[in-house]
């Protein structure tokens, strides 16, 4: 995922955490408000909650941006992912499955219906 696809600063997050609305599910919460900037950025928040070391921390994080890299998703919005702490022994597939499934109850997939 570029860097024009990436939430990258604090108040890019807080903007979402603020006035986003909410969709969450068994592994991951989904935040989403819509932009005046025609793409889709995406932000991924694990916390040390989910796991202390930093090391799985990123590799969730990881797994999570390839899932969203792969879903056709409307262009318009600033979404923020934030991993639950099922997310460390989940599988990509199940993990993918979850996200997709949020962005789906969001509205933020091509073919859903718009939220």
């Amino acid at each position: 995922m570029d860097r024009a696809h990436r939430l990258r600063k604090g108040p890019e997050f807080e903007r979402t955490y603020r006035e986003g609305t909410v969709t969450s599910g068994p592994l991951v919460v989904l935040r989403l408000v819509s932009n005046d900037m025609g793409l889709t950025r995406w932000g991924f928040a694990v916390g040390k909650r989910v796991s202390k070391r930093s090391v799985v921390r990123n590799r969730i994080r990881r797994r999570l941006r390839e899932a969203a890299r792969t879903l056709a998703v409307r262009e318009g919005y600033d979404v923020v992912v934030t991993a639950r702490t099922g997310t460390i022994e989940a599988s990509y597939k199940h993990l993918s499955k979850a996200l997709e499934r949020a962005a789906h109850r969001a509205g933020l997939l091509a073919d859903a219906p718009h939220a």
